[in-house]
């Protein structure tokens, strides 16, 4: 059995680092095995030979606004869409706003398990983190939320749908209970929605972007639903009275994603043939859950049940107790990397997050790898 070393840093990182730099197959990192759509690859050979080299808007290229627009029509006329480095900087940029404003009353709560972001973001700002965690039979517990909120004076909730590793879907009254909550009691609510378009389940999930208040941000990207978590390209939704101060520390932190890759992107989805692309992704990561599910619930694992996102999030085999020791024997014997669940909170280590958004033939290899190493 390999030794736990002592890892300073994100474990996604760790992991995913020894296939970058070692081989083997990625499991780990949130990062799509698909290529881009050919039709926005074509768009962005057109773009980068035209003159479209300087900063973008501070806001973002105004074509891409007004595409990112249509895809809500029923947004307000208070709620501005504002473009970013990745949702990871509209995720932060909204974080180190908060911060400023609320200064030391900035208590945080996400549901657990809780992206790394929503975890690490208070450490790096001393704020204090706290999470609501998962029962048998609930992933959304009402009065064990308002406990959580009411006890540790909660001030922003992080809130993930489909969530990241556990891919659970809000449902509207879910989503209504919450925005309710944080209106009448003046809580921040940040809902990330960068897996929005990769939903498993029959009926698309609801999103309360007609609801934008000076409470509520939504946030979004491009990078997952259309491969290209590279070009760092991000958005987010938001009350007019916070684009002031936020444009403000946009402009020292961001300033701009990359201005060919906006203007691509806006010309791609002018054309409206996204559909066509996202679904196919959508049927292999569909599969690929299947496929996942019945190799490793028929090896004692236990899957829990996914309903959107990249990940499948499953509990170790009895004999199995620590997921870092797990991730680190199966790469040293197999060159596959899944990511420990002790990185989404100390609670999940006998779990693990395995990313199933890869092509069939690596994916497949991974799975297997991963039941022999288990040796059942």
């Amino acid at each position: 059995m390999a030794e736990n070393p002592k890892i300073s840093g994100s474990l996604i990182g760790f992991f995913s680092n020894l296939v970058k730099t070692k081989g083997g197959i990625n499991l780990a990192q949130g990062i799509p095995g698909f290529q881009p759509p050919k039709e926005l690859i074509e768009i962005l050979s057109q773009t980068i030979n035209e003159n479209y080299h300087q900063y973008a808007p501070g806001l973002g290229n105004l074509k891409l606004i007004n595409e990112i627009q249509k895809l809500y029509p029923k947004i307000n006329k208070k709620t501005t869409a504002f473009i970013t480095t990745g949702a990871t900087e509209a995720i932060s940029l909204i974080y180190t706003y908060l911060n400023k404003k609320l200064k030391s009353e900035l208590n945080v709560l996400a549901f657990s398990p809780a992206y790394e972001t929503y975890i690490h973001l208070p450490k790096i700002f001393g704020n204090n983190f706290y999470s609501v965690s998962n029962k048998a039979n609930s992933y959304f517990d009402k009065d064990e939320l308002q406990k959580s909120i009411s006890d540790n004076k909660i001030k922003l909730i992080f809130v993930a749908s489909p969530g990241n590793p556990y891919g659970k879907i809000l449902t509207k009254d879910e989503f209504e209970f919450l925005i309710d909550i944080c209106n009448t009691n003046k809580i921040y609510l940040i809902i990330d929605a960068v897996y929005s378009d990769l939903y498993l389940t029959k009926e698309k999930p609801y999103y309360p972007t007609d609801k934008i208040s000076e409470y509520i941000f939504y946030v979004n990207s491009f990078s997952k639903k259309f491969s290209i978590t590279g070009w760092r390209i991000g958005y987010f939704l938001c009350h007019n009275s916070h684009v002031k101060e936020i444009s403000y520390i946009h402009d020292y932190i961001g300033l701009s994603g990359p201005a060919p890759l906006q203007e691509a992107l806006a010309r791609y989805l002018e054309k409206g043939n996204t559909q066509h692309y996202i679904d196919k992704i959508k049927k292999t990561i569909f599969d690929n859950m299947n496929f996942a599910e019945n190799m490793l619930n028929n090896n004692k694992f236990n899957c829990l049940p996914t309903d959107g996102g990249y990940f499948i999030w499953a509990k170790l085999p009895e004999n199995f107790d620590d997921g870092l020791k797990f991730g680190l024997d199966l790469y040293e014997k197999h060159q596959t990397a899944i990511i420990p669940g002790q990185h989404f909170g100390n609670e999940w280590k006998k779990y693990i997050r395995i990313n199933i958004a890869r092509e069939k033939e690596e994916f497949d290899k991974g799975i297997k790898n991963i039941i022999k190493y288990v040796g059942f």
